[in-house]
């Protein structure tokens, strides 16, 4: 063997080389083998297991059922105090109210609000029925007295607030009817391009709203306040849905009239000008007229 070894050296190196890497590739062989059937063996399991888990009904345990029961109460618990703070910033609704007696609190309103005006000398439009026009010669329907009732209350303080705080004037205050009284509602326009919205949902509304559109002149600081006012009653909870402001002066000063600028022949003879000191304010004095739309909330559960 020997000499057979030595006389065909490089033919006896290539067989010892292919014999080592033929049981090299053998001990691969079984050693991937070995892997493939544990992996194989937990891949089984595992769809076993998942077909199991999607047979089963998902339920908790002890444990977690009474904690989950515990918070959901808390959420109740939270939920219902914070309905109960949000109530206490709606004028409550009479419980019983007869349209007699609810034109008769219409007249009394309306009276009250012309003499609280004239006192404060802020002048309304003519014929300032808050809104009620159709109130004052023809009594509501029954079933929506109650509601008008509360409505009135709300509307007579919002008027309040523009009169207490002394606007100059009340140019337009305008109610959109509601849908119990038979009034026709606004129906919002479509945008372009879009398909015009769906019939509501029939569920249970948790909130409804009454619409005033109003126009009052001030000066600035009184128009602040108004607006400042209704965003922050605590007696009933409004929403400025819109605000328009404009000034009263379209185009500002000339250069003239400040008296800047002008040349020696335009200024006043010195019996007529102002004496030393004095402040001449360019802006500051003009009014403003301001156009809002102000939804009335209120919570119905």
């Amino acid at each position: 063997m020997m000499d057979w070894f030595q006389k065909n050296r490089w033919l006896g190196t290539f067989l010892i080389v292919l014999a080592g890497a033929i049981l090299l590739s053998l001990i691969f062989l079984f050693m991937t083998r070995s892997s493939y059937e544990e992996a194989f063996a937990r891949f089984n399991e595992a769809a076993i297991e998942r077909n199991r888990l999607e047979r089963l009904d998902p339920f908790p345990n002890d444990a977690n059922y009474k904690e989950m029961k515990v918070h959901i109460e808390n959420y109740r618990t939270s939920l219902d105090k914070f309905k109960s703070d949000l109530m206490t910033h709606v004028l409550p609704m009479p419980p019983q109210l007869a349209p007699n007696e609810f034109q008769t609190r219409l007249r009394q309103a309306i009276t009250t609000a012309s003499d609280k005006a004239r006192l404060n000398k802020v002048r309304l439009p003519e014929n300032f029925f808050l809104g009620f026009d159709q109130f004052t010669a023809a009594l509501p329907d029954t079933a929506a007295a109650p509601l008008l009732g509360q409505e009135l209350s709300q509307i007579q303080l919002l008027a309040n607030l523009l009169i207490e705080a002394r606007v100059d004037s009340v140019a337009e205050f305008k109610r959109t009817p509601l849908a119990s009284e038979g009034g026709a509602q606004p129906i919002p326009a479509a945008a372009p391009g879009k398909k015009p919205a769906g019939p509501a949902a029939t569920g249970r509304k948790e909130l409804e709203r009454a619409v005033v559109d109003l126009k009052f002149s001030a000066v600035p600081s009184v128009a602040r306040k108004v607006i400042n006012q209704i965003a922050g009653a605590n007696e009933q909870f409004y929403i400025i849905r819109t605000l328009y402001v404009r000034n009263e002066k379209d185009k500002g000063p000339t250069r003239e009239q400040t008296g800047e600028g002008a040349p020696a022949a335009a200024q006043p003879a010195a019996p007529a000008a102002k004496p030393p000191g004095a402040l001449n304010f360019i802006v500051g004095n003009e009014h403003i007229e301001v156009a809002a739309q102000i939804e009335i909330v209120r919570f119905t559960y």
